[in-house]
Protein backbone atom coordinates (compact mmCIF):
# COMPACT_ATOMS: atom_id res chain seq x y z
CA UNK A 1 0.00 0.00 0.00
CA UNK A 2 2.73 2.46 0.89
CA UNK A 3 4.45 1.89 -2.25
CA UNK A 4 0.95 2.95 -4.31
CA UNK A 5 0.74 6.11 -2.44
CA UNK A 6 4.71 6.69 -2.97
CA UNK A 7 3.92 6.11 -6.88
CA UNK A 8 0.81 8.71 -6.79
CA UNK A 9 3.23 10.96 -4.82
CA UNK A 10 5.90 11.18 -7.36
CA UNK A 11 3.81 11.86 -10.17
CA UNK A 12 1.93 14.59 -7.94
CA UNK A 13 5.60 15.83 -7.15
CA UNK A 14 7.08 15.76 -10.78
CA UNK A 15 4.35 17.95 -12.25
CA UNK A 16 4.37 20.49 -9.96
CA UNK A 17 7.91 20.35 -10.47
CA UNK A 18 7.50 20.91 -13.97
CA UNK A 19 4.48 23.31 -13.17
CA UNK A 20 6.99 25.68 -11.31
CA UNK A 21 10.06 25.77 -13.95
CA UNK A 22 7.51 26.57 -16.64
CA UNK A 23 5.99 29.26 -14.76
CA UNK A 24 9.02 30.65 -13.24
CA UNK A 25 11.01 30.80 -16.82
CA UNK A 26 12.25 33.93 -16.08
CA UNK A 27 15.26 32.26 -12.87
CA UNK A 28 16.70 30.26 -15.93
CA UNK A 29 16.10 27.17 -14.14
CA UNK A 30 18.18 23.72 -15.96
CA UNK A 31 17.19 20.24 -14.95
CA UNK A 32 19.67 18.00 -14.79
CA UNK A 33 19.74 13.80 -14.90
CA UNK A 34 22.83 12.26 -13.14
CA UNK A 35 24.57 11.78 -16.55
CA UNK A 36 23.98 15.93 -17.88
CA UNK A 37 25.30 16.84 -14.16
CA UNK A 38 28.21 14.61 -14.59
CA UNK A 39 28.99 16.31 -18.75
CA UNK A 40 27.85 19.77 -17.27
CA UNK A 41 31.01 19.09 -14.84
CA UNK A 42 33.02 17.86 -17.71
CA UNK A 43 33.04 20.81 -19.56
CA UNK A 44 32.95 23.64 -16.77
CA UNK A 45 35.01 22.98 -13.77
CA UNK A 46 38.81 24.40 -13.94
CA UNK A 47 40.31 20.83 -12.94
CA UNK A 48 39.28 19.40 -16.46
CA UNK A 49 40.52 23.24 -18.11
CA UNK A 50 43.58 22.48 -16.49
CA UNK A 51 44.25 19.38 -17.58
CA UNK A 52 43.54 20.20 -20.79
CA UNK A 53 46.03 23.06 -20.91
CA UNK A 54 48.24 20.59 -19.53
CA UNK A 55 47.73 18.16 -23.17
CA UNK A 56 47.83 21.77 -25.01
CA UNK A 57 51.28 22.77 -22.90
CA UNK A 58 52.53 18.86 -23.90
CA UNK A 59 52.12 19.61 -27.81
CA UNK A 60 54.19 22.48 -27.22
CA UNK A 61 56.91 20.56 -25.33
CA UNK A 62 56.99 18.27 -27.90
CA UNK A 63 57.43 20.76 -30.85
CA UNK A 64 60.15 22.94 -28.31
CA UNK A 65 61.90 19.46 -28.20
CA UNK A 66 62.00 18.94 -31.88
CA UNK A 67 63.02 22.26 -32.49
CA UNK A 68 66.26 21.99 -30.91
CA UNK A 69 67.26 19.10 -33.24
CA UNK A 70 66.45 21.11 -36.44
CA UNK A 71 68.65 23.16 -38.14
CA UNK A 72 68.55 27.42 -36.39
CA UNK A 73 69.37 29.88 -38.83
CA UNK A 74 70.29 34.21 -37.80
CA UNK A 75 70.86 36.95 -39.47
CA UNK A 76 73.36 39.42 -37.75
CA UNK A 77 74.52 42.89 -38.76
CA UNK A 78 76.68 45.24 -37.37
CA UNK A 79 77.77 49.12 -38.09
CA UNK A 80 81.31 50.86 -36.43
CA UNK A 81 82.11 54.43 -36.99
CA UNK A 82 85.07 55.41 -35.63
CA UNK A 83 85.26 59.16 -34.71
CA UNK A 84 89.23 58.93 -33.58
CA UNK A 85 90.89 55.68 -35.46
CA UNK A 86 92.81 53.21 -33.67
CA UNK A 87 96.54 53.33 -34.18
CA UNK A 88 99.61 51.38 -33.80
CA UNK A 89 103.58 51.28 -32.83
CA UNK A 90 105.23 49.85 -35.81
CA UNK A 91 108.38 47.87 -34.92
CA UNK A 92 111.51 50.34 -35.45
CA UNK A 93 112.64 47.35 -37.67
CA UNK A 94 109.38 47.83 -39.81
CA UNK A 95 110.38 51.79 -39.53
CA UNK A 96 113.94 51.12 -40.88
CA UNK A 97 112.84 48.93 -43.44
CA UNK A 98 110.58 51.56 -45.34
CA UNK A 99 112.97 54.35 -44.47
CA UNK A 100 115.85 52.56 -46.33
CA UNK A 101 113.05 51.58 -49.69
CA UNK A 102 112.19 55.22 -49.44
CA UNK A 103 115.34 56.99 -48.97
CA UNK A 104 114.56 61.08 -47.97
CA UNK A 105 111.16 60.48 -46.84
CA UNK A 106 110.43 61.17 -43.61
CA UNK A 107 108.37 57.50 -42.04
CA UNK A 108 105.97 57.51 -39.26
CA UNK A 109 106.46 54.74 -36.30
CA UNK A 110 102.87 54.96 -35.79
CA UNK A 111 99.65 53.63 -38.40
CA UNK A 112 96.41 52.58 -38.48
CA UNK A 113 94.76 49.62 -40.42
CA UNK A 114 91.49 50.11 -39.62
CA UNK A 115 88.94 52.79 -41.66
CA UNK A 116 86.58 54.99 -40.19
CA UNK A 117 83.60 53.21 -41.36
CA UNK A 118 82.87 49.66 -40.58
CA UNK A 119 79.77 47.71 -41.60
CA UNK A 120 79.19 43.86 -41.48
CA UNK A 121 76.17 41.25 -42.45
CA UNK A 122 76.22 38.03 -42.61
CA UNK A 123 73.49 34.64 -42.31
CA UNK A 124 74.91 31.79 -39.72
CA UNK A 125 73.63 28.18 -40.12
CA UNK A 126 74.02 26.18 -36.63
CA UNK A 127 73.06 22.21 -37.37
CA UNK A 128 72.54 18.90 -35.34
CA UNK A 129 74.05 16.27 -36.62
CA UNK A 130 74.67 14.08 -33.26
CA UNK A 131 73.06 13.66 -30.03
CA UNK A 132 72.41 10.29 -28.66
CA UNK A 133 69.71 11.73 -26.07
CA UNK A 134 68.20 14.12 -28.85
CA UNK A 135 65.89 11.07 -30.00
CA UNK A 136 65.51 9.91 -26.72
CA UNK A 137 64.07 12.74 -25.05
CA UNK A 138 61.85 14.07 -28.20
CA UNK A 139 60.42 10.29 -27.66
CA UNK A 140 59.80 10.94 -23.93
CA UNK A 141 58.49 14.28 -24.45
CA UNK A 142 55.61 12.34 -26.83
CA UNK A 143 55.42 10.34 -24.05
CA UNK A 144 54.48 12.99 -21.84
CA UNK A 145 51.56 13.99 -24.11
CA UNK A 146 50.50 10.31 -23.65
CA UNK A 147 51.04 10.34 -20.19
CA UNK A 148 48.80 14.35 -19.15
CA UNK A 149 46.06 12.62 -21.49
CA UNK A 150 46.07 9.55 -18.79
CA UNK A 151 45.76 12.39 -16.27
CA UNK A 152 42.94 14.05 -18.24
CA UNK A 153 40.61 10.42 -17.48
CA UNK A 154 41.63 10.14 -14.19
CA UNK A 155 40.74 13.78 -13.58
CA UNK A 156 37.56 13.30 -15.44
CA UNK A 157 37.24 9.71 -13.37
CA UNK A 158 37.50 11.71 -10.36
CA UNK A 159 35.17 14.46 -11.34
CA UNK A 160 32.55 12.47 -12.13
CA UNK A 161 32.48 10.43 -8.96
CA UNK A 162 32.95 13.62 -7.09
CA UNK A 163 29.54 14.70 -9.24
CA UNK A 164 27.68 11.41 -8.02
CA UNK A 165 28.81 11.48 -4.24
CA UNK A 166 27.06 14.84 -4.21
CA UNK A 167 24.23 14.31 -6.52
CA UNK A 168 22.72 11.33 -4.61
CA UNK A 169 22.38 12.94 -0.55
CA UNK A 170 20.08 15.52 -2.58
CA UNK A 171 17.61 12.50 -4.06
CA UNK A 172 17.91 11.06 -0.82
CA UNK A 173 16.54 14.21 1.32
CA UNK A 174 14.15 14.46 -1.59
CA UNK A 175 13.00 11.10 -0.77
CA UNK A 176 12.88 12.05 2.66
CA UNK A 177 10.35 15.08 1.98
CA UNK A 178 8.29 12.99 -0.03
CA UNK A 179 7.34 10.57 2.43
CA UNK A 180 7.45 12.96 4.73
CA UNK A 181 4.75 15.32 2.88
CA UNK A 182 2.55 11.55 2.58
CA UNK A 183 2.71 10.84 6.05
CA UNK A 184 1.75 14.76 7.17
CA UNK A 185 -0.96 14.26 5.18
CA UNK A 186 -2.37 11.24 6.68
CA UNK A 187 -1.96 12.77 9.88
CA UNK A 188 -3.98 16.28 8.81
CA UNK A 189 -6.62 13.05 8.12
CA UNK A 190 -6.18 11.29 11.25
CA UNK A 191 -5.79 14.93 13.29
CA UNK A 192 -9.49 16.05 11.92
CA UNK A 193 -10.84 12.93 12.51
CA UNK A 194 -10.50 12.65 15.82
CA UNK A 195 -11.02 16.63 16.56
CA UNK A 196 -14.54 15.50 15.65
CA UNK A 197 -14.85 12.52 17.48
CA UNK A 198 -13.13 14.25 20.41
CA UNK A 199 -16.19 17.35 19.86
CA UNK A 200 -18.30 13.72 19.92
CA UNK A 201 -17.26 12.82 23.10
CA UNK A 202 -15.44 9.24 22.28
CA UNK A 203 -11.53 10.26 22.47
CA UNK A 204 -9.77 11.82 24.90
CA UNK A 205 -7.52 15.32 24.44
CA UNK A 206 -4.76 13.57 25.13
CA UNK A 207 -5.54 11.22 21.93
CA UNK A 208 -5.64 14.70 20.16
CA UNK A 209 -2.51 16.09 21.60
CA UNK A 210 -0.69 13.13 20.79
CA UNK A 211 -1.34 13.61 16.82
CA UNK A 212 -1.00 17.09 17.10
CA UNK A 213 2.08 16.78 18.87
CA UNK A 214 3.20 14.22 15.97
CA UNK A 215 2.17 16.54 13.02
CA UNK A 216 4.79 19.70 14.90
CA UNK A 217 7.77 17.37 15.01
CA UNK A 218 7.15 16.46 11.35
CA UNK A 219 6.49 20.28 10.43
CA UNK A 220 9.84 20.38 12.37
CA UNK A 221 11.73 17.58 10.63
CA UNK A 222 10.75 18.81 7.68
CA UNK A 223 11.88 22.43 7.82
CA UNK A 224 14.82 20.60 8.25
CA UNK A 225 15.32 18.06 5.70
CA UNK A 226 14.46 21.61 3.81
CA UNK A 227 17.54 23.47 5.10
CA UNK A 228 19.76 20.40 4.57
CA UNK A 229 18.63 20.17 1.17
CA UNK A 230 19.89 24.00 0.55
CA UNK A 231 23.07 23.12 2.01
CA UNK A 232 23.37 19.80 -0.42
CA UNK A 233 22.58 21.76 -3.57
CA UNK A 234 24.86 24.16 -3.09
CA UNK A 235 27.32 21.51 -2.76
CA UNK A 236 26.49 19.87 -5.62
CA UNK A 237 27.04 23.32 -7.80
CA UNK A 238 29.95 24.09 -6.30
CA UNK A 239 31.41 20.45 -7.79
CA UNK A 240 29.45 21.20 -11.11
CA UNK A 241 31.10 24.88 -10.51
CA UNK A 242 26.96 26.24 -10.97
CA UNK A 243 26.07 29.13 -11.10
CA UNK A 244 25.03 29.91 -7.51
CA UNK A 245 22.57 32.06 -8.00
CA UNK A 246 20.76 29.86 -10.54
CA UNK A 247 18.18 27.71 -10.13
CA UNK A 248 18.81 23.87 -10.56
CA UNK A 249 16.68 20.68 -10.64
CA UNK A 250 17.48 16.98 -10.56
CA UNK A 251 15.23 15.08 -12.60
CA UNK A 252 15.80 11.77 -11.30
CA UNK A 253 15.12 9.82 -8.26
CA UNK A 254 17.22 6.91 -6.20
CA UNK A 255 15.07 4.37 -8.01
CA UNK A 256 16.25 5.17 -11.44
CA UNK A 257 19.78 4.38 -10.23
CA UNK A 258 18.83 1.34 -8.24
CA UNK A 259 20.70 -1.15 -11.25
CA UNK A 260 21.76 -4.31 -10.54
CA UNK A 261 25.17 -5.48 -11.71
CA UNK A 262 26.02 -8.62 -13.55
CA UNK A 263 27.42 -11.21 -12.12
CA UNK A 264 31.06 -11.02 -13.87
CA UNK A 265 31.06 -7.59 -11.53
CA UNK A 266 30.08 -9.60 -8.17
CA UNK A 267 32.58 -12.35 -8.71
CA UNK A 268 34.70 -11.84 -11.88
CA UNK A 269 38.34 -11.03 -11.96
CA UNK A 270 39.93 -7.91 -11.46
CA UNK A 271 41.33 -5.94 -14.54
CA UNK A 272 43.27 -3.43 -13.06
CA UNK A 273 43.76 -2.09 -16.32
CA UNK A 274 40.56 -0.92 -16.40
CA UNK A 275 41.22 2.04 -13.78
CA UNK A 276 42.82 5.30 -15.53
CA UNK A 277 45.30 5.55 -12.23
CA UNK A 278 46.99 2.15 -13.29
CA UNK A 279 47.27 3.27 -17.05
CA UNK A 280 49.01 7.21 -15.58
CA UNK A 281 50.96 4.41 -13.70
CA UNK A 282 52.03 2.85 -16.30
CA UNK A 283 52.87 5.39 -18.80
CA UNK A 284 54.75 7.10 -15.76
CA UNK A 285 56.50 4.24 -15.08
CA UNK A 286 57.87 5.03 -19.18
CA UNK A 287 58.80 8.39 -18.53
CA UNK A 288 61.03 7.28 -16.15
CA UNK A 289 62.64 4.31 -18.13
CA UNK A 290 63.19 7.18 -20.86
CA UNK A 291 64.39 9.43 -17.98
CA UNK A 292 67.43 6.76 -17.05
CA UNK A 293 67.73 6.58 -20.93
CA UNK A 294 68.37 10.10 -21.65
CA UNK A 295 70.96 10.15 -18.38
CA UNK A 296 72.75 7.85 -19.91
CA UNK A 297 73.47 8.75 -22.99
CA UNK A 298 74.49 12.09 -21.62
CA UNK A 299 78.16 10.53 -21.94
CA UNK A 300 77.88 10.28 -25.45
CA UNK A 301 79.45 13.05 -27.85
CA UNK A 302 77.68 15.30 -30.12
CA UNK A 303 78.54 16.75 -33.20
CA UNK A 304 77.24 19.79 -34.28
CA UNK A 305 77.86 21.75 -38.00
CA UNK A 306 78.19 25.16 -38.88
CA UNK A 307 77.93 27.86 -42.04
CA UNK A 308 78.45 31.48 -41.93
CA UNK A 309 78.72 33.75 -44.68
CA UNK A 310 79.49 37.73 -44.38
CA UNK A 311 79.76 40.90 -46.10
CA UNK A 312 82.50 43.34 -44.93
CA UNK A 313 82.60 46.80 -45.88
CA UNK A 314 85.05 48.98 -44.96
CA UNK A 315 85.90 52.76 -45.75
CA UNK A 316 86.45 55.99 -44.48
CA UNK A 317 83.40 57.20 -46.69
CA UNK A 318 80.67 55.59 -47.82
CA UNK A 319 81.99 56.24 -51.60
CA UNK A 320 85.86 54.86 -51.40
CA UNK A 321 85.12 51.95 -49.37
CA UNK A 322 85.14 48.16 -50.49
CA UNK A 323 83.04 44.89 -49.77
CA UNK A 324 85.12 41.72 -48.47
CA UNK A 325 82.97 38.37 -48.27
CA UNK A 326 83.46 35.65 -45.50
CA UNK A 327 82.53 32.21 -45.90
CA UNK A 328 82.77 29.80 -43.43
CA UNK A 329 82.15 26.21 -42.75
CA UNK A 330 82.71 23.46 -39.71
CA UNK A 331 82.04 21.32 -37.41
CA UNK A 332 82.05 21.31 -33.70
CA UNK A 333 83.12 17.99 -31.60
CA UNK A 334 82.08 17.90 -28.01
CA UNK A 335 83.51 14.68 -26.34
CA UNK A 336 82.65 14.21 -22.59
CA UNK A 337 85.43 13.35 -20.73
CA UNK A 338 85.36 13.84 -16.94
CA UNK A 339 82.31 16.40 -15.14
CA UNK A 340 83.09 15.10 -11.65
CA UNK A 341 80.57 12.18 -11.64
CA UNK A 342 77.70 14.57 -12.56
CA UNK A 343 76.45 12.45 -14.69
CA UNK A 344 77.19 9.28 -13.03
CA UNK A 345 74.61 10.57 -9.89
CA UNK A 346 71.89 11.68 -12.36
CA UNK A 347 72.03 8.21 -13.40
CA UNK A 348 71.67 6.77 -10.41
CA UNK A 349 68.74 9.32 -9.21
CA UNK A 350 66.72 9.17 -12.38
CA UNK A 351 67.32 4.91 -11.94
CA UNK A 352 66.17 5.49 -7.89
CA UNK A 353 63.12 7.55 -9.90
CA UNK A 354 62.43 4.37 -11.70
CA UNK A 355 62.37 1.68 -8.90
CA UNK A 356 60.35 4.47 -6.81
CA UNK A 357 58.06 4.37 -9.58
CA UNK A 358 57.35 0.34 -10.13
CA UNK A 359 57.12 0.15 -6.47
CA UNK A 360 54.22 2.62 -6.53
CA UNK A 361 52.41 0.71 -9.28
CA UNK A 362 52.56 -2.66 -7.52
CA UNK A 363 50.96 -0.81 -4.41
CA UNK A 364 48.43 0.71 -6.30
CA UNK A 365 47.36 -2.81 -8.28
CA UNK A 366 47.28 -4.40 -4.64
CA UNK A 367 45.28 -1.79 -3.59
CA UNK A 368 42.95 -1.78 -6.45
CA UNK A 369 42.43 -5.49 -5.97
CA UNK A 370 41.35 -5.18 -2.17
CA UNK A 371 39.40 -1.96 -2.91
CA UNK A 372 37.23 -4.61 -5.09
CA UNK A 373 36.87 -7.02 -2.91
CA UNK A 374 35.67 -4.88 -0.07
CA UNK A 375 33.27 -2.71 -2.80
CA UNK A 376 31.62 -6.48 -3.27
CA UNK A 377 31.17 -6.94 0.08
CA UNK A 378 29.56 -3.70 0.59
CA UNK A 379 27.22 -4.14 -2.25
CA UNK A 380 25.97 -7.24 -1.45
CA UNK A 381 25.49 -6.33 2.11
CA UNK A 382 23.47 -3.41 0.85
CA UNK A 383 21.21 -5.50 -1.92
CA UNK A 384 20.30 -7.73 1.12
CA UNK A 385 20.09 -4.86 3.57
CA UNK A 386 17.29 -3.46 1.23
CA UNK A 387 15.18 -6.94 0.19
CA UNK A 388 14.89 -7.02 4.18
CA UNK A 389 13.99 -3.28 4.32
CA UNK A 390 11.63 -3.82 1.67
CA UNK A 391 9.74 -6.44 3.33
CA UNK A 392 9.75 -4.27 7.03
CA UNK A 393 8.21 -0.96 5.04
CA UNK A 394 5.29 -3.40 4.02
CA UNK A 395 4.64 -4.78 7.25
CA UNK A 396 5.16 -1.34 9.08
CA UNK A 397 2.45 -0.27 6.37
CA UNK A 398 -0.11 -3.24 7.48
CA UNK A 399 0.27 -2.64 11.27
CA UNK A 400 -0.12 1.10 11.22
CA UNK A 401 -3.06 0.87 8.52
CA UNK A 402 -4.69 -1.77 10.80
CA UNK A 403 -3.94 0.07 14.34
CA UNK A 404 -5.73 3.31 12.41
CA UNK A 405 -8.60 1.41 11.87
CA UNK A 406 -8.89 0.23 15.40
CA UNK A 407 -8.64 3.18 16.98
CA UNK A 408 -10.80 5.39 14.63
CA UNK A 409 -13.45 2.42 15.92
CA UNK A 410 -12.62 3.03 19.25
CA UNK A 411 -10.94 -0.47 20.06
CA UNK A 412 -7.32 0.68 19.65
CA UNK A 413 -5.72 3.57 21.92
CA UNK A 414 -4.12 6.92 20.53
CA UNK A 415 -0.38 4.98 22.06
CA UNK A 416 -0.88 2.19 20.15
CA UNK A 417 -1.51 4.59 17.35
CA UNK A 418 1.39 6.26 18.07
CA UNK A 419 3.94 3.61 18.44
CA UNK A 420 2.67 2.16 14.86
CA UNK A 421 3.28 5.85 13.56
CA UNK A 422 6.88 6.09 15.00
CA UNK A 423 7.75 2.47 13.54
CA UNK A 424 6.25 3.48 10.22
CA UNK A 425 8.41 6.76 10.16
CA UNK A 426 11.27 4.91 11.47
CA UNK A 427 11.43 2.01 8.94
CA UNK A 428 10.59 4.34 5.60
CA UNK A 429 13.55 5.97 6.76
CA UNK A 430 15.71 3.02 7.05
CA UNK A 431 13.91 1.76 3.64
CA UNK A 432 15.44 5.26 2.13
CA UNK A 433 18.87 4.62 3.92
CA UNK A 434 18.78 1.38 2.84
CA UNK A 435 17.67 2.64 -0.99
CA UNK A 436 20.41 4.92 -0.75
CA UNK A 437 23.60 2.86 0.10
CA UNK A 438 22.37 0.24 -2.30
CA UNK A 439 23.08 3.07 -4.99
CA UNK A 440 25.84 3.92 -3.74
CA UNK A 441 27.29 1.13 -3.16
CA UNK A 442 26.98 0.31 -6.76
CA UNK A 443 28.47 3.45 -7.87
CA UNK A 444 31.14 2.43 -5.70
CA UNK A 445 31.76 -1.03 -7.01
CA UNK A 446 32.06 0.29 -10.50
CA UNK A 447 34.61 3.08 -9.89
CA UNK A 448 36.91 0.23 -8.40
CA UNK A 449 36.23 -1.72 -11.41
CA UNK A 450 36.91 0.96 -13.71
CA UNK A 451 34.03 1.21 -15.08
Amino acid sequence: MIRKRLAGLYIAVFMMGSLLAQNESGTSAISMTLDDAVAFAWANTNSIKNASINIADAEQQIAQRLATGLPSINGSASFNRYIDVPVQVLPEQFVQLIQALNPGEEVSSEATFLLKNNFTAGINLDALIFDGSYFTALKASKRYRSYVQEEMLVEKQNLRYQVIDAYLPVLLIDENLKILELNLENLDKLLFESEQLYKEGFVEQLDVDRLALSKANLQIERENLLNQRAGAINLLKLVLNFPKEQELILTEVLTDLKTELAGEAITGDVNVVNRPEVNLAAAGLELQNLNVEVNQKAFWPTLRGLAVYQQSFQGNTFNDGFWAPTTIVGLNLNVPIFDGFGKKANVERARLDLEKATNQKIDLERSIQTEVTNARITYLNARRSLASQEKNIDLASRIYDTTQIKYKEGVGSSLELNQAEQSLYQTQSNYLQSLYNLVSARFELQKALGN
